[in-house]
């Protein structure tokens, strides 16, 4: 205990635990959600299209990488919800199509161009996560503050509509809901959540930080607003705990700790739902 807050005294510490709590919780928000469409697995193909945005934003050596990450995701979003109705190639088939063709241009061009002499460990922490982000700067702070304040805005104010059109998208439309609006404000918060993500836990594992505590409250709970709630909970608790291994455990990487937990919590509550009568 004496060692832990002697950890926390330290700013960078305070700095990751704040941005931490933040990323988990709007992961938590959003996973709900994303589950209960089946939509899953767009944070995985999104999270590797980051991947291969930061490989450009690398070789081009911005000082500040979301300049490009940020608007290429979020494009990349809006088009998946566009042009996935219509498309030739559908669903799941064009999303991994997307992932592995982002990843594996992502990694080519970090190979070919990159001039840095540890590409392999800079590709691993981006994939993996890695202890970087105990060496926040305040700045880094403030934009994964910002942008995780206007997430939590986004889905509280327009909660009832995401509700809505996450059940029973037909009948929100027939009752005024403009539903194409707010699965493009879905699409664009999940982008939103990837890219701030990214430095915590690696584009390869984004998606468990979505999906876990989710999957975990639902074993429980069964209620929307109860899931939603025991998801935060989930999930801010776990990336807290995370960030203390790594700390604790002479530098694991914070995106697999945080993983570990979740999957601990996950298996837990899959026996407290079973010992419920749930199923």
């Amino acid at each position: 205990m004496n060692q832990l807050l002697y950890f926390f005294s330290f700013p960078n510490v305070q700095y990751a635990l704040i941005v931490g709590v933040l990323i988990a919780l709007c992961s938590s928000l959003l996973g709900v959600t994303l589950v209960l469409k089946r939509f899953s697995f767009i944070g995985d193909g999104l999270s590797h299209v980051a991947f291969g945005a930061l490989a450009i934003a690398m070789v081009l050596k911005l000082t500040n990488d979301m300049l490009i990450v940020l608007p290429i995701t979020v494009v990349t979003a809006i088009l998946l919800l566009r042009t996935g109705q219509n498309a030739k190639i559908k669903g799941d088939a064009s999303l991994a199509m997307l992932s592995v063709g982002a990843l594996a241009l992502g990694y080519l061009i970090i190979n070919m161009f990159a001039k840095s002499a540890n590409i392999s460990g800079d590709v691993c922490s981006t994939l993996f996560g890695s202890t970087s982000i105990l060496t926040l700067s305040s700045a880094d702070v403030w934009i994964c503050g910002i942008m995780s304040v206007l997430v939590i805005v986004l889905f509280l104010v327009f909660y009832r509509q995401i509700f809505a059109v996450t059940f029973d998208e037909n009948f929100a439309t027939a009752t005024g809901v403009r539903a194409n609006l707010y699965n493009l404000l879905i699409a664009v918060i999940t982008a939103l959540v990837i890219v701030v993500a990214m430095n915590l836990v690696g584009s390869l594992l984004i998606s468990a930080l979505v999906i876990f505590p989710a999957l975990s409250a639902m074993r429980v709970f069964k209620n929307f607003k109860a899931v939603i709630l025991c998801s935060a909970v989930i999930s801010t608790v776990a990336a807290f705990l995370g960030i203390v291994l790594s700390m604790i455990g002479k530098g694991a990487p914070v995106g697999s700790a945080i993983v570990a937990v979740n999957i601990v919590v996950f298996l837990i509550f899959s026996l407290i739902g079973r010992i419920r009568g749930g199923k």
